[in-house]
């Protein structure tokens, strides 16, 4: 695919993203116009669509856009180092190591302050992620030690987790539940406020990475052959996807396969060249979020459906088709 294609595809995936979250800040329990939509974006309309738009609609589309980015972005990092499609941050137990200790937080530690939570999904997924690196390590990292190993790493995260909503408080079962389905319900700007930080931080520096997996995927002979330095770059774009994931899922819970559908998305879209499949990934993984958690809000009215179903409802079918054609293919 030529350089141009790929300018083109990208920035219609830009605009794809932008109305689809138009879309979703004018639908739900009241419409909004799109009119109005435009005007309150920019301090104008009607009071009580501005509110609306604001302060409940607003943060909420933020967050999907962010959080969708973050996961897929993560994702295809761990693809790039592991050279496997199947690799994603649920698959690695980064996911559920972030969940079981924000769920933690949530039930031993009640009352504390929710600027916290980003910087406890993250010290949660650095330590599954490590444990990880530190078991697969033999002369060096390999990549099918980590899938392996993370598979089981991510059955013990889920396991602990389960023990703890149980075994906390009552009262707080409901809202913990919800929250490891994956939800962005009551998302307020103090979530963005945690959030934006991180994401603004580690989605540039997995950008300058790009070039680096591109070398990486000609193998690891060629790789070091070109000067790459294998396992330290491996080690630091581990902890940016860690980072990464464990601030969405810090703010948004445990979403499920955007990390795994997103990069193949924007494989189909733009090739493999990862200085193209990265952005690609970001807007594909917003995208995906967006419209999961337009559904949730939507089409069980008055009931709001965690965005989590929707992306497991999808990305569970399509892992099992990732894997049988690899099956096939031997």
């Amino acid at each position: 695919m030529t350089k141009p294609t790929r300018t083109i595809t990208l920035l219609l995936l830009l605009a794809a993203s932008l109305l689809l979250s138009l879309v979703s800040l004018s639908l739900g329990s009241i419409r909004v116009p799109l009119p109005e939509v435009i005007q309150s974006l920019f301090g104008g309309g009607e009071q009580q669509f501005a509110m609306i738009i604001m302060q409940f609609r607003l943060p909420r589309v933020l967050a999907a856009l962010l959080v969708g980015a973050a996961l897929a972005v993560a994702g295809a990092l761990l693809q790039g180092i592991i050279r496997n499609p199947l690799a994603s941050p649920d698959v690695l137990g980064v996911t559920g190591g972030a969940s079981v200790s924000v769920v933690a937080f949530m039930t031993l530690a009640a009352g504390m302050s929710i600027h916290l939570i980003p910087f406890v999904a993250i010290a949660g997924a650095g330590i599954t992620a490590a444990l990880n690196y530190v078991l697969a390590w033999r002369r060096g990292v390999s990549p099918y030690r980590l899938v392996m190993i993370g598979i089981g790493i991510s059955t013990a995260t889920a396991a602990l987790t389960t023990f703890l909503l149980i075994s906390g408080p009552a009262y707080l079962a409901p809202q913990v539940l919800n929250w490891t389905t994956g939800s962005l319900y009551g998302t307020n700007w103090t979530y963005i406020g945690m959030l934006w930080p991180w994401i603004a931080l580690f989605l540039p520096l997995a950008l300058l990475f790009a070039r680096e997996l591109d070398v990486q995927a000609l193998g690891e002979e060629t790789a070091l052959g070109l000067g790459s330095r294998l396992q330290r770059s491996r080690l630091l774009m581990l902890a940016i996807s860690v980072s990464l994931a464990g601030a969405a899922v810090g703010v948004a819970g445990s979403l499920s396969f955007i990390g795994l559908i997103a990069p193949h998305m924007a494989r189909r879209l733009v090739g493999h060249s990862y200085r193209a499949v990265l952005p690609a990934a970001a807007l594909c993984g917003a995208i995906l979020l967006v419209a999961a958690d337009l559904a949730g809000r939507l089409l069980f009215q008055p009931l709001d459906i965690p965005a989590g179903v929707f992306t497991a409802g999808i990305g569970a079918p399509f892992f099992m088709y990732l894997l049988m054609r690899r099956r096939r293919s031997g």
